[in-house]
């Protein structure tokens, strides 16, 4: 059982170690904890993303669960992680296992557990499976295992939740060539717009490119809005849990600014609250206050998030990494609804002149990051060391607070604020910052990197 540790988002690792054994000790681990929890022969959805090994990995799994006594059932082809987050509740299932390794490169793969609430499992779940991982049991399989359609009930749901027309839209969907495919470029067909697609075949090796939708990575997208004269473009990761949009005037949009556009374009439909991570901008609370609402902040890490929303029966919840969801839907991040959300709002108002309105009233925020190489055994020595070493000013600006639910958040009387925390997937220290200016931006940026890189 060597090498399996459940991180940020499930267990990833490369090819060496994401083995058939391996895998097949983590269902076995899993159906002993539904097992426990009351959940002994129902049934559990087993999903799985594009990748050459995904299929191959989600029948070792549901081979375990049936000799375990549970039915199974599998996607007919990948699908987005978030059917099957929304089929566990639509069908009333024990919960689920994905494999995906989502945005990282192709000689990776991961799995993931979803509890039956289709919301992600928090760590004294994962613990729980991780702690007893074991050989699978041998003998016959007692339980039934079937394909079947995830796609239809979850866009039925979508358009229900997001009525809108998408008449008159010309969009370019990228689907990276990842399991979005064929499911977000149809939703928004369904929904009246006009699509032009960008990597829409399935490649096991993404093209050569990690499927991560981030600025480096969708300079084609944008290139494509452009040629086409198009209204915006969107992309999903390898699994289409996550988005990212691309506007004619401001290029691909980072994920603060598509959450603020999201959050304000629903609040002009029904209030509620706002539940970000620390490392998501405070333009969320300027919009949030406006319209007398709360904005609980959280630790980075969408299950954070998900458990937040349901705790406050917020409107909208998500983090700048591109994860998303609303209420009325499950409490996972799906960038296929995500990308029907951003069609209604650019239905309404081009999505450039509602980010310059925006601008307009709340002012306009700059954030960006840089990570220090930082062995994941120093981490905790780190913050412990920096716990004892924080400042009293940063960058010439006195500290007025100091959070510490996720690392340590320095926020400084300008407003603008520095964020160090470990990152629950590499050897790295993650440094942010935000201001009102990209020259403030890195000079915080400078100064969280001297405050940090002594101690490592």
């Amino acid at each position: 059982m060597d090498g399996i540790s459940f991180g940020t988002d499930g267990w990833r690792a490369t090819l060496d170690l994401f083995t058939s054994d391996r895998v097949r000790a983590v269902a076995q681990a899993t159906a002993d904890y539904l097992d426990a929890k009351g959940h002994a022969g129902e049934t559990v959805a087993v999903g799985y993303d594009a990748r050459e090994t995904s299929r191959g990995f989600a029948d070792d799994i549901a081979d375990v669960l049936a000799t375990n006594g549970f039915d199974v059932v599998l996607p007919e082809r990948d699908c987005p992680t978030p059917l099957v987050a929304h089929a566990i509740v639509e069908r009333d299932l024990a919960g689920a296992l994905v494999v995906t390794a989502s945005h990282n490169p192709p000689e990776y793969n991961g799995v993931k557990f979803i509890p039956s609430d289709g919301a992600p499992a928090l760590p004294a779940v994962t613990e729980a499976i991780e702690a007893n991982l074991r050989e699978p049991i041998e003998g016959d399989q007692t339980g039934e295992i079937r394909e079947v359609d995830l796609v239809e009930s979850h866009a039925e749901h979508c358009l229900d939740l997001v009525d809108t027309d998408l008449s008159g839209l010309t969009v370019v969907y990228d689907a990276m060539h990842g399991s979005g495919r064929g499911v977000t470029d149809a939703l928004l067909e369904r929904a009246g717009a006009d699509v032009v697609r960008e990597r829409c075949s399935r490649d096991p090796e993404f093209g050569g490119t990690p499927p991560e939708p981030d600025e480096a990575n969708l300079q084609g997208l944008a290139l494509a809005v452009d040629e086409h004269d198009a209204d915006f473009g969107v992309a999903n990761d390898g699994d289409a849990d996550r988005v990212a949009v691309v506007t004619p005037e401001r290029g691909v949009l980072d994920g603060n600014r598509f959450y603020v556009l999201a959050y304000d374009y629903l609040l002009e439909r029904d209030a509620g609250p706002a539940v970000r991570t620390v490392s998501t901008t405070f333009l969320v609370d300027r919009i949030a206050d406006a319209h007398d609402c709360e904005v609980v902040e959280t630790p980075v890490g969408f299950k954070w998030v998900a458990s937040a929303m349901g705790e406050h029966d917020a409107r909208f919840g998500g983090e700048e990494s591109g994860g998303y969801t609303m209420r009325g839907h499950v409490r996972e991040k799906d960038g296929v609804l995500m990308a029907l959300l951003a069609g209604a709002a650019a239905a309404e108002t081009p999505l450039d002149d509602r980010l310059d309105a925006i601008e307009a009233e709340f002012g306009d925020i700059h954030q960006d990051k840089v990570s220090v190489d930082c062995p994941d055994d120093r981490k905790p020595v780190v913050l412990d060391e920096l716990a004892d070493r924080l400042p009293d000013e940063v960058a010439g600006v006195a500290v007025e607070r100091v959070n510490d639910a996720d690392g340590f958040k320095i926020l400084l009387a300008d407003g603008s604020w520095l964020l160090v925390r470990p990152s629950g997937t590499e050897p790295k220290l993650r440094v942010y910052a935000e201001a009102d200016s990209t020259d403030r931006v890195a000079d915080l940026l400078d100064a969280g990197r001297d405050l940090v890189e002594p101690l490592v």
